[in-house]
């Protein structure tokens, strides 16, 4: 019995404004890390902390920087499948795509990210990146007002997406004047859809409450 990803559904379920994750079946905890550092760009270097809970981290980079999202920082392991993931702290958004990708040389890798509170308010976001290809990606409220019109990337991959999204029940292409589209159902489904077709799973109480490693990046 694994976690799977469906809990992250949840309000704040890893903390205040979000949560921005990265998984990958094909680099060790250690190597993910260094990927995730090249591609916050030149600027960054990655310190090591030592293990630390989230709550711990964050008041790390508040004592570190006046406050946690003036810097970023991983804290980061194995899943139990052996999977290797890394959460992000700190002002994240947009800071992942100054350097190399971090699919390069053929790694599988998925990224779920959410900016909670982002006032517009922006959905939140899957992908999955093979070798640098975009195989698949779409929102998680399937939310029409954001050009939400099937899943995108590599033709067979998104087609099976979309095929699993529909046997759970859920709009392919909604209907932005359908107010039976609940965001409160469709988004925990679609968690569920991505978890049972790609085998994605998150640690949840060794996310929420143990301690991880971490490292600080560096201020933005």
């Amino acid at each position: 019995m694994t976690d799977g990803i469906a809990w992250l559904a949840g309000p704040q379920s890893i903390g205040w404004g979000g949560y921005s994750i990265v998984m990958t079946p094909d680099l060790s905890p250690e190597e993910l890390v260094a990927r995730l550092t090249q591609a916050a760009g030149p600027v960054h270097t990655a310190r090591p902390l030592g293990t630390l809970t989230g709550e711990q981290l964050t008041d790390r980079l508040d004592a570190d920087y006046g406050d946690t999202f003036n810097a970023i920082a991983l804290r980061y392991g194995q899943n139990d499948r052996g999977w290797s993931f890394a959460v992000k702290y700190g002002w994240w958004p947009g800071q992942f795509t100054s350097g190399p990708s971090i699919s390069r040389g053929g790694v599988r890798v998925f990224e779920l990210e959410y900016e909670e509170e982002n006032g517009k308010p922006v959905p939140p976001q899957f992908a999955y990146v093979h070798g640098e290809r975009l195989m698949c990606a779409f929102n998680l409220h399937l939310d029409y007002s954001w050009g939400y019109d099937g899943v995108d990337g590599d033709p067979e991959t998104a087609s099976r997406v979309e095929e699993a999204l529909t046997a759970a029940g859920l709009p392919a292409h909604p209907d932005p004047h359908d107010e039976d589209d609940d965001i409160d159902d469709i988004y925990p489904a679609c968690l569920q859809v991505l978890e049972q077709h790609f085998g994605l799973t998150l640690p949840r109480t060794r996310i929420l409450h143990e301690a991880l490693p971490a490292v600080d990046l560096g201020p933005l």
